[in-house]
């Protein structure tokens, strides 16, 4: 080990990142010599790290570099030079936090984490949406950033994310294959187009008890038959939390899309045992509000609560893609069908551009055609599974896990046991390290918060 931190040292020297005189570099002086690259603070972190909070000059453009430029947010979570290195996004905002991702852990390597363009702040000014909030350009910022970081990390990179961040670890692989070793998506769907709609055949089966689904129904439909009793909760803790609905169109209008969302979400975030919580037709209202309130607020869709997750929804609405809404059995009791659809939730001011139908099954293809070392991981009761990445006849190296029973949380230590060791294992063969680094579900490294302490259920978006 002594020898590989004295080469990077070298390295490093070479290329001006750090002086030659010093066997280990200090990070710091590294990270200040880096072109367009801003240290904002190093913040606490556990022991043997070291956590900095960045910003890095992007184009607004990639095609078009003289197009202005915008600072994109970044944090560094550092242990060793000579360490494997996980490139990871939450395809959203980047976490305040030293959070390290499971990818982090099992090769115990430096973590560079990155916020999405177009989510507050790492949004360029004057905004041009069409142009510049696309995956591609998306995928072009994580090149740059991992290009530049290379000359201080030079050993195996991996991408991760999970949900939206796992798609954007995709596409980033799709665009520029060679960037990193391998990557590791988690939970990511794969939205290509299905007239047939795979999302509600999915639901329709989901989960090994029918009175579970049952009962899901009968409380969305009791919700909807008391929707001014329960409206008039909502309205209350609107009044009080100074919630408004001018995008959506009124509070009425969130809580019936929160009813029909419900079902998705509780199948996503929750449990099948949590089936047991779900309060019957005829309860109080409060009991029943209480309930939505942990599994889908009746008033997730105010101006507050959309403003930060705009950006999710203008790519739903223009490439990724989005389920149908599952609410056949609701329909006759429906104030507003059809609402629940991407192009809801963006603000009229922001114009929409045709649907892009060659995204998503351009990159369908190349995993099926040329995706190389690719390890997805998937929740066997997570609707966001019902379309997921398929490996094809070109696929090499590359692996497919589900959890089962598993949510959208769903992780590789929550796998079987034989199944967690194989693809721990693989991912360390990845990383050029030997051996196992077995993780449990219980096994949360001392020092490190929860990996998602700082995002609360309220506050996540639908993906």
């Amino acid at each position: 080990m002594r020898r590989l931190v004295t080469a990077c040292a070298v390295l490093l020297a070479l290329v001006g990142l750090a002086p030659a005189a010093s066997a280990e570099p200090d990070i710091k002086a590294a990270l200040q010599r880096i072109p367009g690259l801003t240290v904002v603070s190093e913040d606490p972190a556990p022991a043997g790290f070291r956590f900095f909070k960045l910003t890095y000059t992007q184009p607004a453009d990639h095609r078009h570099p003289e197009a202005g430029t915008f600072q994109q947010r970044f944090t560094l979570l550092h242990r060793d030079f000579a360490a494997p290195t996980v490139a990871f996004t939450s395809g959203y905002n980047v976490s305040g936090s030293p959070n390290r991702s499971e990818p982090t852990q099992i090769v115990d390597g430096n973590q560079l984490s990155m916020e999405y363009r177009y989510f507050t702040p790492s949004r360029p000014q004057p905004e041009n949406w069409a142009k510049q909030l696309t995956i591609w350009q998306a995928a072009a910022d994580e090149h740059r950033a991992v290009q530049a970081f290379k000359a201080i990390y030079p050993g195996k990179w991996l991408a991760t994310g999970g949900s939206k961040g796992g798609m954007t670890a995709t596409y980033f692989r799709r665009f520029f294959p060679e960037d990193v070793d391998a990557t590791i998506p988690y939970v990511a769907p794969n939205d290509v187009i299905d007239p047939a709609d795979v999302y509600n055949r999915f639901l329709s089966r989901v989960g090994d008890d029918p009175a579970c689904r049952d009962a899901l129904k009968a409380i969305q439909r009791d919700a909807l038959k008391r929707r001014a009793e329960l409206g008039a909760i909502a309205s209350a803790d609107a009044a009080q939390r100074g919630l408004t609905f001018s995008i959506v169109g009124s509070l009425d209008k969130s809580l019936e899309i929160s009813v029909i969302d419900s079902y998705f979400a509780f199948w996503q975030y929750q449990t099948q045992a949590d089936c047991a919580k779900v309060p019957p037709p005829g309860a109080p209202a409060a009991d029943v509000y209480a309930w939505y309130e942990q599994v889908e607020s009746l008033n997730t869709y105010s101006d507050q609560d959309l403003a930060p997750y705009i950006p999710y929804y203008y790519q739903a609405a223009v490439q990724l893609g989005s389920p149908e809404a599952y609410d056949g059995y609701l329909r006759d009791l429906l104030r507003y069908p059809g609402a629940d659809q991407p192009k809801t939730f963006v603000p009229s001011t922001i114009r929409l551009p045709r649907f892009d139908y060659l995204a998503m099954p351009d990159i369908d293809f190349w995993v099926k055609s040329h995706g190389t070392r690719l390890l997805f991981v998937y929740g066997s009761n997570d609707p966001w599974g019902a379309e997921p990445f398929e490996l094809g006849f070109g696929s090499r190296d590359s692996y497919r896990y589900y959890v089962q029973g598993g949510n959208h949380g769903s992780k590789i230590a929550q796998l079987a046991p034989a199944e967690a060791a194989a693809a721990t294992a693989t991912i360390r063969r990845w990383a050029g390290l030997a051996g196992s680094s077995a993780l449990t579900a219980r096994s949360a490294p001392a020092g490190f918060p929860d990996f998602d302490a700082d995002l609360t259920l309220s506050e996540r978006p639908r993906l």
